[in-house]
């Protein structure tokens, strides 16, 4: 399933200090990790987010979904990466070195060097940087992430991948763009107004999930959705849920969100975190026909 998260910037703002939000960023990546998620996007929420929230959100995710053997290059010594320690592992198969007898393993890495003859130096969580040949086209610039597949550890053979790097991305976008993204397929915000997911729901209109890209929007503990979308002014209406969906869902060029749902039915929390919704959400729709 080819799923993209969208989350706002306010989304840490119930977070007691630092510490606390950062271990809540750390279960956004988590759940992407274990679901698959393809993209994470922050998008801004100015009403409800302090001036430095956004630096803070994007900059933890960015290392929380980077391979450990790379952090350092990558993010070096910044004051928003002052508790990653309470960050979960990701343990994503190619960060782990996973191993296939026929084909070598994937491994993520980042360009050190960039030379005049054609080739590379590219760190990929082995004792030294290796040196690439660069197949076609420009070669990748200098900190660039890129893909190798390492077929033998001694001697050393492996190539660039002209692929994307394994596990999720984390970018920033304006919701409104997110979602009128050629490639958003499927928009589902997510609300306790919402439809009631059921099964009957899953296995029917919304099995279309399975064959077109899928776009899931949360809010924040202290702004739902509705309120956030309301304050950016982007409609917000949410259909008449009394109604039974009968019809295959399909995208709807002229209103943001394909459908309202609620993955929570009958939740028996005030507030569900986001954090919470997510793994809920996600858990739902990764359910087999």
């Amino acid at each position: 399933m080819d799923l993209r998260v969208l989350v706002p910037t306010s989304v840490v703002r119930d977070a007691a200090d630092r510490r606390a939000a950062t271990y809540k960023l750390g279960w956004f990546a988590r759940s992407a990790a274990i679901y698959g998620v393809s993209d994470l996007v922050i998008f801004p929420d100015p009403a409800g987010a302090a001036p430095d929230d956004r630096e803070f959100v994007t900059t933890v995710l960015r290392y929380a979904t980077t391979p450990p053997y790379l952090r350092k290059e990558a993010f070096g010594r910044r004051d928003e990466l002052s508790a990653v320690g309470v960050l979960p592992p990701l343990r994503l198969p190619t960060w782990t070195g996973s191993e296939s007898k026929d084909s070598g393993s994937i491994r993520e890495g980042i360009v050190t060097e960039v030379g005049a003859d054609g080739r590379v130096r590219v760190n990929c969580g082995l004792q030294h940087p290796i040196s690439l040949v660069v197949a076609d086209g420009d070669p990748p610039a200098k900190g660039e992430r890129v893909t190798v597949r390492i077929s033998s550890r001694e001697p050393v053979r492996a190539k660039l991948l002209d692929e994307e790097p394994p596990g999720p991305r984390v970018s920033e976008r304006s919701l409104s763009s997110a979602l009128n993204a050629d490639d958003a397929g499927l928009r589902i915000a997510t609300s306790r107004l919402g439809h009631p997911l059921t099964i009957g729901l899953l296995e029917g209109p919304l099995a279309v999930r399975h064959r077109m890209p899928v776009t899931l929007a949360f809010g924040s503990p202290d702004r739902g959705l509705v309120e956030i979308c309301d304050s950016l002014g982007i409609d917000a209406t949410i259909p008449d849920v009394s109604r039974p969906i009968e019809a295959p869902i399909e995208a709807v060029p002229d209103r943001p969100f394909d459908l309202w749902l609620n993955t929570i039915p009958d939740q028996q929390s005030e507030v569900v975190r986001t954090e919470e919704a997510i793994i809920a959400s996600l858990a739902c729709l990764h359910l087999k026909e």
